[in-house]
């Protein structure tokens, strides 16, 4: 039997407190005890995952080596822990009445009447025992997505209440994200919103054993002790969570608050006295003392909303600790550049990436964005979208296709340099089939790429439907616009540079997504690195 301990956030008042920022850092300090921890996410949206779902309203899709489209929180986990999620780190409401329809039609219940409970609770409990019982981890946090009291979160808060029961109070724990409101009028901390939000968990059947509260302002012990009174938790299981200037602090405060030490000791687990926290402080040394400054441009077509590139601007903090540089992100919206002075906008940048995205929107923008960082030995870095852009920006500027495009952009486009893909054309439904996860790549030597992967092979994750038509390889590509990476099996490019350039390198793939504290990507760190270097010039 499977000795796993399962730990359970749950968040209520307001939805964006940070529950997943809150079980990462719990994750990290656990991780730093020498106990072997993931995490999941629980959503209760009816997507079977985020991958259908508009970047404005839900964030960036995180994707993970195994293809899952997934809550842009494992994004968090996996740069917080320095692992990998999977397919099984994160499920929906979606893809549990998925699979427990199926199992109906296939008559596995055996004529039963299929209900909630307990047919929907058991294939819960089922997926949120599925990572324990590999006997991989010591410990499997459970974040559940929504706030306390929502309709739709009811079946997994009645599934984490039946568990409890089944595992016992000593092999589960509940930690509840709360808000603690001030009111600047009476220039007072108000407790009822948390006391409402227990008191809700409470009728469910969950008793809350550690409550994190997220405030703006310090909170005294007499609020604890009145809120340890009204909430049944002892006072050492109030935790503080104040408002701090970056998300890498808050394992470092959580370490402060004792929430590890309060943890282990309802999971009678031992406790060391000193964590390995070593590189994560280095990191937050750099993070915090730059020694250099740049302004890199984002031009996307999401920018209103910073989640819709999450990990593009993560994978920038890491390269710019491993520089020693604090880097200011400008973001451009692309249908902006389409309508003024590209040169002006672009002024007192040191460097530019060119995002991912979807559809016509803002595409001639981005071109426009890539011949000015081309022409005038700009550092760019193209991901995805921003690669084919950049190989359409050279096939008609320089080659000569003026009428080079995407089919996704134009069907009938004269020169589809970028089309989609031949496993893509028979494919009529559109959640999860795009090429998604890990694929390999075989660098060309003596590229931008190579030399800073320090690698002959890597591998990367994607998520898209069109690719470089390989009908036009000997047209676009010359002796300056090359290809530095290859899809060894299916010869897709994978890279694309310019070499009469100080750094200006495509890539078809996700860098971003792979990105953590402890490993920032290679790629990130060269270009912020040569936008320094260009910057000193």
């Amino acid at each position: 039997m499977s000795n796993t301990k399962y730990i359970f956030v749950t968040g209520g008042v307001t939805s964006s407190l940070g529950k997943g920022i809150i079980a990462a850092s719990l994750a990290k300090l656990l991780q730093a005890q020498n106990f072997k921890v993931t995490i999941q996410k629980f959503d209760p949206y009816i997507n079977v995952d985020p991958g259908t779902l508009n970047p404005y309203e839900h964030g960036e899709c995180f994707v993970t080596d195994d293809g899952a489209e997934t809550d842009l929180d494992l994004g968090h986990y996996e740069r917080f822990l320095n692992v990998t999620t999977s397919q099984a780190n994160n499920v929906t409401t979606g893809r549990v009445y998925k699979s427990v329809i199926e199992k109906e039609r296939r008559g596995e219940f055996l004529g039963k009447t299929v209900q909630i409970i307990p047919h929907i609770t058991n294939e819960i409990k089922e997926r949120m025992q599925l990572l324990g019982k590999t006997g991989e981890y010591d410990i499997v946090i459970t974040e559940i997505g929504g706030t306390v009291g929502d309709i739709e979160s009811l079946p997994y808060i009645e599934s984490v209440r039946q568990l409890i029961w089944n595992l016992g109070k000593e092999n589960t724990l509940v930690i509840h994200l709360t808000l603690i409101p001030y009111l600047s009028a009476a220039r007072e901390l108000k407790t009822k919103p948390t006391q409402h939000s227990v008191k809700t968990l409470m009728e469910s059947g969950i008793s809350a054993d550690i409550i994190v509260c997220r405030t703006e302002h310090e909170l005294s012990n007499d609020l604890k002790e009145k809120l340890a009174l009204f909430c049944n938790v002892k006072q050492e299981a109030i935790i503080q969570s104040i408002d701090l200037d970056t998300i890498y602090d808050v394992p470092l405060m959580m370490l402060d608050e004792g929430l590890d030490k309060v943890v282990l000791e309802k999971l009678k687990l031992p406790s060391k006295k000193s964590l390995d926290l070593k590189s994560w402080n280095v990191f937050l040394e750099k993070f915090k003392n730059p020694k250099h400054t740049l302004k890199i441009g984002l031009v996307g077509k999401y920018v209103e909303l910073q989640d819709s590139y999450k990990s593009i601007l993560e994978s920038l903090i890491h390269a710019g600790a491993s520089n020693e540089t604090e880097i200011d992100v400008v973001s451009i919206h692309s249908e902006h550049l389409e309508q003024g002075d590209v040169a002006k906008q672009l002024d007192g940048l040191h460097g530019l990436i060119v995002a991912p995205g979807f559809g016509e929107r803002g595409i001639e923008g981005k071109i426009s964005a890539i011949a000015y960082a081309r022409k005038n030995k700009f550092p760019f870095f193209g991901i995805c979208l921003g690669m084919q852009m950049a190989v359409i920006e050279y096939a008609r500027n320089q080659i000569g296709l003026v009428n080079a495009n995407s089919t996704e952009m134009d069907p009938d486009c004269k020169d589809a340099v970028i089309d989609l893909m031949e496993s893509q054309k028979s494919v009529i439904k559109k959640g999860g089939t795009m090429r998604l996860g890990a694929w390999n790549c075989e660098l060309t030597n003596d590229s931008k790429a190579a030399h800073a992967y320090q690698s002959k092979i890597i591998s990367e994750r994607h998520r898209h439907r069109y690719e470089f038509n390989n009908k036009y390889l000997d047209r676009v590509f010359d002796d300056q616009f090359i290809i530095a990476g290859t899809n060894p099996e299916t010869g897709l490019v994978e890279i694309v540079e310019n070499k009469n350039h100080p750094w200006f390198v495509g890539v078809q793939f996700h860098p971003e997504y792979k990105s953590t504290v402890s490993n920032p990507h290679p790629l990130f760190v060269d270009f912020v690195k040569t936008s320094l270097a260009q910057k000193s010039k």
